[in-house]
């Protein structure tokens, strides 16, 4: 019998391994009787955040991460295929129906048993902690004195944010438009162009507008899920050369690219919801109504969630976790998901895969479960315990994290961006393809 705290992506993937692996799982969720400030669905695996899994290109590091997970039999991507909604070249999902369908397939698996209520205490041996970065205060207590034990320092905090979801009839589609960038892969999203008066306006009154207060920690935002109010306050056109970008667009109205652009994302397959891309913030909620309804056609928009931001906790992993996830001096007790530093959505149920691998190979006494440093899941092990590391931050999937291509003989490496990331990603299925094969037979 092994333990998995926490039924999140991490903790769902790992379950899912260990089960398919002959384990008996005690798989513990404090949901229902107890919900983050965050989370508000009873089901596993409930996405916070985006509903976005990012590309599927193969040629990128997002696409690249999701192929070698399901070589390792992801049941987070299985379950995404069939909640998934149109968003171009991305994967993103209906939340309820992802998380419902992962509900599922893990209750009516006969090797999990599902334990509801919070835990409080360290486990001694044998267990995946995969709690996220809304890990319980009692927990979280309970996991700094194991942490500190093992050599390493405390865990760190930083504050996270979620986006704006709005309802499409609210949208002013005389304004508005469908359309992927560079005209790609159909028209999934919903465009809200600005020309730069517009753009002033909107600009002007998002970075005077009122955040909500920030209570229990000093402030640390990480830089991959950065409170749009505070990204504006760089500087004028922070915003305009990040989410709000308008390359690859053409306004209907105008026949000419627009000044500046607000993306929308589908939240769910008949798209009566979406979410406005790259807008999470703190902002106080009668703000995010008067500053986002500014945007040229949202200015009748219905909030259907507003944007929120909550404390998020990680370990210092270069000091307490080896490279297949495991506490450092523990008893068989790995770490997963977001606690670990590996950030987004993937790269947590990819945590979740390793430690789950990890564990089961342990405990069937047979080689540890170690993965080519040429591919993503490879690369972010080694990078959550990479001692050379000091200031840890979350860190998620990029081709920077892989070694170069070398020239293949008689020829020359690639230099073109894109010829070099289908070259990385071809390494590194092959080399995850032979790891596989040789572990099998083990």
């Amino acid at each position: 019998t092994v333990s998995v705290i926490g039924a999140g992506l991490a903790g769902a993937e790992a379950a899912w391994i260990l089960a398919k692996q002959g384990f008996c799982v005690r798989l513990h969720e404090m949901k229902p009787q107890k919900f983050s400030p965050a989370h508000s669905n009873a089901d596993f695996a409930e996405l916070v955040c985006s509903n976005s899994f990012k590309s599927n290109e193969i040629a990128s590091a997002a696409g690249l991460l999701k192929a070698e997970m399901r070589l390792l039999g992801s049941l987070v991507l299985e379950a995404a295929e069939t909640a998934k909604v149109s968003a171009g070249g991305a994967l993103a999902v209906d939340r309820k129906a992802f998380s419902r369908e992962i509900t599922r397939q893990i209750r009516r698996n006969p090797n999990i048993e599902i334990i509801s209520g919070e835990v409080t205490e360290f486990p001694d041996k044998n267990a995946v902690i995969a709690t996220g970065p809304l890990t319980s205060d009692k927990f979280a207590e309970s996991i700094k004195k194991a942490v500190s034990n093992a050599g390493g320092g405390s865990p760190l905090h930083f504050y996270d944010a979620a986006a704006p979801i709005v309802t499409l009839e609210s949208v002013d589609l005389n304004t508005a438009f469908f359309g992927n960038r560079y005209g790609k892969d159909g028209a999934d999203y919903l465009n809200c162009p600005m020309n730069e008066q517009e753009y002033d306006k909107f600009y002007n009154a998002l970075v005077d507008a009122q955040c909500a207060p920030l209570h229990d920690f000093d402030l640390k935002v990480y830089e991959g899920c950065m409170p749009v109010e505070i990204l504006a306050k760089r500087g004028r056109d922070s915003i305009r050369y990040g989410c709000m970008k308008p390359v690859g667009f053409t306004d209907p109205r105008t026949g000419k690219r627009p000044y500046a652009l607000v993306q929308l994302r589908p939240e769910n397959d008949k798209q009566t919801l979406f979410n406005i891309v790259g807008f999470q913030t703190n902002l106080k909620f009668g703000e995010q109504e008067r500053v986002f309804r500014l945007i040229p056609g949202l200015e009748s928009a219905e909030f259907m969630r507003y944007g929120v931001m909550h404390r998020n906790t990680f370990l210092d992993s270069p000091r307490v976790l080896d490279s297949s996830f495991m506490l450092k001096g523990s008893d068989n007790i790995y770490f997963a998901g977001q606690i670990t530093g590996t950030e987004g959505y993937a790269e947590s149920a990819a945590g979740g895969i390793i430690a789950g691998l990890s564990l089961a190979r342990k405990m069937k006494e047979l080689p540890p479960f170690e993965l080519p440093e040429t591919t993503i899941t490879g690369a972010l092990s080694r990078y959550i315990s990479d001692k050379s590391v000091t200031n840890f931050q979350p860190l998620g999937a990029n081709m920077g994290l892989l070694p170069p291509v070398c020239a293949r003989a008689g020829g020359v490496r690639p230099k073109n961006k894109r010829e070099r990331y289908a070259a990385l990603a071809e390494r590194a299925l092959h080399d995850l393809k032979t790891t596989l094969r040789f572990q099998e037979k083990d």
